[in-house]
């Protein structure tokens, strides 16, 4: 076992980066990691084969399921299925937890 603390707010430094995703923890195929996104960029439609949370550090994104779409703001989470197809657009420049389990 590991300890660590971290500041999420800064684990993801985007620089001149349109996206960039860091991995935290990893167990087969559950793993915790922080994604960064720039205002209006997407992230394309795809399918997460574990369960999944969302959790908003900083920012507004928000995720298309099929006819659906959910704007989850900063302290906000949302969790879905796995075999879900989904995308993300970002609303703001914005950092995010992706857990999966």
């Amino acid at each position: 076992m590991f300890y660590n603390v971290l500041k999420a707010k800064d684990i993801v430094d985007l620089g001149d980066e349109k996206f960039k995703r860091e991995i935290l923890m990893q167990n087969n195929d559950s793993n915790l990691s922080v994604i960064a996104i720039k205002k209006n960029e997407i992230i394309d439609t795809h399918t997460s084969i574990c369960d999944a949370a969302v959790y908003v550090l900083d920012g507004e994104i928000e995720l298309h399921f099929d006819a659906e779409k959910f704007k989850v703001d900063k302290g906000e989470i949302l969790m879905f299925k796995k075999d879900t197809e989904h995308k993300v657009l970002a609303l703001k420049d914005s950092k995010f937890f992706i857990i999966k389990i």
